[in-house]
């Protein structure tokens, strides 16, 4: 089994599969009470939930979307390692989940729902301009591949919702449905609106496309936007006084 700077030294990944993998990796290594490691198994969880949900339907371009996860989980996989090998250059997005990944008084869907903040909200919309480039498509609302988008944020909004009661249980979802406000900052955050504004965002980048000075000042202060809604979604809950 690789070990945690193996793992963080691995190359991109190439396919769905491998990433299932690289993921399934990343949590065989992290200790189960790990703020990142409640993040990946809800990415992975939700990943794996879509993938069975899209068997048989019809897709209008199906090789986008494979390529379009591969591209958008390789930026987190990106975040990690750089968590683990190269620190001051992890994004300000990811900086949150990754300092926070050990306090006390933090639920564990908070700290999925935090992953989830600055992977959707800052790397879904790279990703998407990235895959539109590779592919020598366009960002289009009336396109095949905006369609197919649509369709699976359906369908994760459905399994986010699943994962997330998963994680609000035992005694501290009890005190918190009794005394906290973590429904509320975990309930304001919808994976689809988010998916929305992401390729939103993503039709700013591809407006600035051809200047290197503007694209990277627009990623910046999404980083930055991105890394304090994060901080937000990442105060200690009620509970931490039981």
């Amino acid at each position: 089994m690789p070990d945690l700077d193996e793992i963080a030294g691995a190359p991109p990944t190439t396919t769905v599969t491998e990433t299932v993998d690289r993921l399934r990796a990343i949590l065989a290594v992290l200790p189960d009470d790990d703020g990142v490691a409640h993040f990946t198994r809800m990415y992975l969880d939700v990943t794996q939930g879509v993938g069975q949900a899209l068997v048989g339907r019809p897709l209008r371009d199906p090789a986008y979307l494979a390529r379009l996860d591969v591209v958008f989980a390789n930026l987190y996989l990106s975040a990690f390692a750089a968590s683990v090998r190269r620190p001051a250059e992890l994004p300000r997005a990811w900086a949150p989940l990754f300092e926070c990944r050990r306090r006390r008084g933090i639920a564990p869907v908070q700290h999925a729902v935090a992953g989830m903040n600055a992977h959707i909200n800052r790397d879904l919309p790279i990703a998407l301009v990235a895959t539109a480039t590779d592919l020598g498509l366009t960002l289009d609302e009336s396109s095949p591949q905006h369609a197919d988008f649509i369709t699976v944020n359906t369908l994760l909004s459905e399994a986010e919702q699943r994962v997330k009661k998963s994680l609000v249980t035992g005694l501290i979802g009890f005190l918190d449905r009794l005394f906290g406000t973590l429904d509320d900052r975990v309930a304001m955050w919808d994976i689809s609106r988010a998916r929305d504004a992401a390729w939103a965002n993503a039709e700013l980048l591809w407006a600035v496309r051809d200047d290197p000075h503007l694209s990277a000042g627009l990623i910046t202060t999404l980083d930055r936007t991105v890394g304090f809604a994060g901080r937000g979604l990442l105060v200690p809950s009620f509970w931490r006084f039981w």
